[in-house]
């Protein structure tokens, strides 16, 4: 018989791509998600995007019960189940902290007392904080910028003599920078998952990811992904809000080459122990990223408005040195940005979010957390 694999947030954007992913494969899955409505709003049952091969189990992954229940059987894991976004995870400290860190707790208690062959879990680039950056002299530098600097609307990273520095392709081995508390939990979680696979004896493997995008991504929430932010706001007929002055960098990956890497994380030996950047390796402007949303959704006259404002947690520039992961993984990027966001905009065209991008920064505002 096939083997069965568990995944946590199982019913979520990133969870069902891999759900199809692995059954197209020959795997059994078995999703467990607790359907959060600020992600699935409040019908309260799985989406109809849910491969039906997969078998569903509604719970949160805090519940110790509803855990064991969920792992009776299985071969491996995927840990997807979290709270995701960096403003949020600001204001919503409990919440935050509870969901990823004790709900990664809850999990490896339970896969503890009955260890299974393979545990993957999905960590962040956001706990890079700033990228890597190299000096004029090519050094590879750390990067940070001041509250002074940013209340000047002086939005690049300098060094101690005021020169600003070029950034680079962020290697697995960049030390932490953890600006945000949702950074904070997503290195707790790769720890804990790491230390807890090497304690008892299952391979365990951390997947940076970077910006992901795709189909499926939820278009309500305005702490998820920024091209599904951006989409719910130009199929609002409003314009994209673009903080600082658009020019910072990021990675921006398909939610497919997501999914094949995580296969190939659970099917490479080699992988056991490793923490690995999952992103496209190449870095896009944040304020074009915008404009070419626009431009397939056809709203070019919707311009991108950027706000001069800086949210607390927010870094420059950040994207993904990816040779570790065609290395050992043999991951290799498949769906190249244009076909990707092409793909996506065919997907939001059936789509009516409901766009709370104003009201989330707006709370963000009242609270003091940007600048």
């Amino acid at each position: 018989m096939s083997k069965l694999i568990l995944i946590t947030g199982g019913a979520g954007f990133i969870g069902s791509h891999l759900a199809d992913e692995l059954i197209a494969h020959g795997y059994r899955v078995r999703a467990l998600d607790n359907l959060s409505p600020q992600v699935h709003g409040t019908r309260g049952t799985p989406p109809s995007y849910l491969n039906a091969a997969a078998e569903f189990v509604r719970g949160d992954v805090r519940n110790r019960g509803i855990v064991k229940r969920a792992l009776r059987g299985v071969d491996a894991v995927f840990h997807f189940a979290a709270s995701v976004g960096v403003g949020q995870s600001m204001y919503q400290i409990a919440e935050y902290t509870s969901v990823n860190n004790l709900g990664t707790a809850t999990l490896l208690q339970e896969i503890a007392e009955a260890p299974v062959e393979a545990l993957v879990v999905a960590s962040s680039m956001s706990l890079y904080g700033e990228g890597l950056y190299h000096d004029c002299m090519r050094r590879a530098v750390l990067g940070e910028r001041s509250l002074q600097q940013l209340q000047a609307a002086d939005w690049e990273v300098r060094d101690a003599n005021d020169e600003e520095l070029v950034p680079a392709p962020t290697p697995e081995s960049k030390p932490p920078q953890l600006s945000s508390i949702y950074a904070l939990s997503k290195y707790d979680q790769e720890r804990m998952c790491l230390i807890t696979g090497r304690a008892y004896g299952f391979r365990t493997t951390a997947l940076r990811f970077f910006n992901v995008y795709g189909p499926r991504q939820s278009l309500s929430n305005p702490y998820t992904g920024v091209l599904a932010i951006f989409a719910s706001r130009l199929l609002n007929g409003n314009r994209p809000l673009v903080f600082e002055d658009g020019l910072q960098r990021r990675d921006f990956v398909s939610v497919y080459d997501i999914a094949q890497a995580c296969r190939l994380a659970l099917e490479t030996p080699a992988a056991n122990g490793g923490v690995f950047n999952i992103g496209s390796g190449k870095s896009v402007r944040i304020r074009d990223i915008a404009e070419k949303v626009a431009e397939v959704l056809g709203c070019e006259e919707l311009e991108p408005e950027l706000t001069g404002h800086y949210r607390v947690g927010d870094i420059r520039h950040c994207f993904a040195d990816i040779s570790l992961a065609r290395e050992v993984l043999g991951y290799q990027p498949n769906v190249d940005f244009q076909r990707g966001v092409e793909e996506l905009a065919a997907w939001l065209k059936e789509q009516a979010p409901e766009d709370h991008v104003a009201e989330a920064c707006a709370e963000l505002s009242a609270r003091g957390l940007t600048v």
